[in-house]
């Protein structure tokens, strides 16, 4: 489908007062929870137009989290591919690894205005985990973190990393143990303890007003680029390309640019051993229209409603739903989706640490299989962004793994 064929879109009328972007979206909880949410939507309400809170969040993105991030001309892999300049946004330069810090620091500014001492989060691929790790121990909260067994086996690096900061990680040993089933976890102990605790949630998922808030937060991702592109090219891209698992850094990535309908917007999904039940996490290649984890949106589920099961190399991509306004701007044909399988993403790994230095995370990997694909299609005089969401050294130890090549 087109994505410049999209009517003219008022990214600031989405989501409406209930949470719903389109069809999808708004609120599907306990309604021991109803209360925390309200909480939480007035608290952000009054935080977004405060400018102390606003300038508080910008301070810290900058000294603790290192923005801005850089957009890097990457010269060789442009070469390599013959055709489009080839621009990656580095959110793998920031602190902790990834795009991540950049909710979990709002978000844990947002407790202490409601004067939650304790957080608890969900992770897959570990660098939520992390960054919130990282901003409790900053801000002095007690932190725990719900990741499935699996996921902690092949991120064994970043359980580390957040025990070090001073988080308790709890290993998930239901279902497929990895993401999914650290977020039923997560809710659980927030129904709990929900008068003490503020739930971080990592991805632009769940009810409102989660998907608005982590795309406030990831705003900045975008923001930057217009800028940064404007004074290294005078123009906007031609083509912005993102991963999408639950979708935060892409819909960050995308928003600024929503309403410029000549800049092509692609989200890739997780393609993994090939689009089979079971062997993929490609929502859009195969999901319905349901309800999972307080939204309703596409997900991977069978005949009787029941969650499918999922696969990616990557452990950050293998979620079963996608975000609500993602599936809301495929519906408006304003976003193109498209997935990489893993194969094609352990190839672009080791071709972009070869050719630039620089080692991806194997989500951001997805985002760079298409974006070769694109470049080489396109012309020499057009431009195209790819979000690094984040860096690879978590997954160094499973790619030499797959690989067969003994690490130490």
């Amino acid at each position: 489908m087109s994505a410049t064929a999209a009517p003219p879109i008022d990214r600031f009328s989405i989501p409406d007062a209930g949470g719903h972007f389109g069809r999808y979206g708004g609120v599907f909880v306990p309604e021991t929870l109803m209360t925390a949410l309200e909480e939480l939507g007035a608290t952000y309400e009054k935080a977004r137009q405060d400018p102390a809170f606003q300038q508080e969040l910008k301070l810290h993105l900058k000294e603790f989290a290192g923005r801005p991030t850089q957009l890097y001309f990457a010269g060789r892999l442009t070469e390599h591919c013959g055709g489009a300049k080839i621009y990656l946004k580095r959110e793998d330069l920031l602190h902790t690894g990834a795009h991540k810090i950049n909710n979990a620091l709002g978000q844990a500014l947002l407790a202490r205005r409601m004067g939650k001492k304790r957080v608890i989060a969900e992770t897959g691929a570990g660098q939520h985990g992390v960054a919130t790790a990282a901003v409790c121990a900053k801000f002095g909260l007690e932190c725990v973190i719900y990741m499935g067994a699996v996921d902690m086996e092949r991120q064994a690096l970043n359980v580390f990393r957040m025990r070090l900061m001073g988080a308790e990680v709890r290993s998930v040993e239901a279902g497929q143990r990895t993401l999914k089933e650290a977020i039923n976890e997560a809710m659980r102990d927030w129904v709990t303890n929900v008068r003490s605790t503020h739930y971080i949630l990592g991805s632009a998922l769940g009810s409102h007003p989660y998907p608005m808030m982590v795309r406030d937060f990831h705003r900045v991702i975008g923001q930057e680029v217009r800028e940064q592109i404007l004074a290294r090219e005078g123009r906007l891209p031609d083509e912005m390309i993102a991963c999408v698992g639950g979708g935060s850094n892409a819909i960050g990535f995308f928003f600024e640019f929503l309403q410029d309908e000549n800049v092509r917007l692609v989200g890739v999904e997780a393609g993994g051993r090939g689009i089979t039940r079971g062997d993929h996490a490609a929502r859009f290649e195969g999901g319905k229209l349901g309800v999972l984890q307080g939204c309703k949106t596409y997900i991977l589920q069978n005949t009787d409603g029941q969650i499918e099961l999922t696969h990616s190399v990557s452990a950050g991509l293998d979620y079963a739903a996608i975000g609500p306004e993602h599936a809301f701007y495929r519906d408006r044909n304003r976003i193109s989706y498209a997935y990489a399988c893993d194969d094609e993403v352990m190839a672009a790994f080791q071709l972009c640490a070869k050719l630039e230095g620089i080692i991806p995370a194997l989500e951001s990997t997805h985002a760079l299989v298409e974006g070769m694909k694109r470049a080489k299609e396109m012309r020499k005089d057009e431009i195209l962004v790819i979000n690094l969401s984040g860096r690879g050294d978590k997954d160094v130890n499973q790619v030499a793994k797959i690989l067969g090549v003994k690490v130490g």
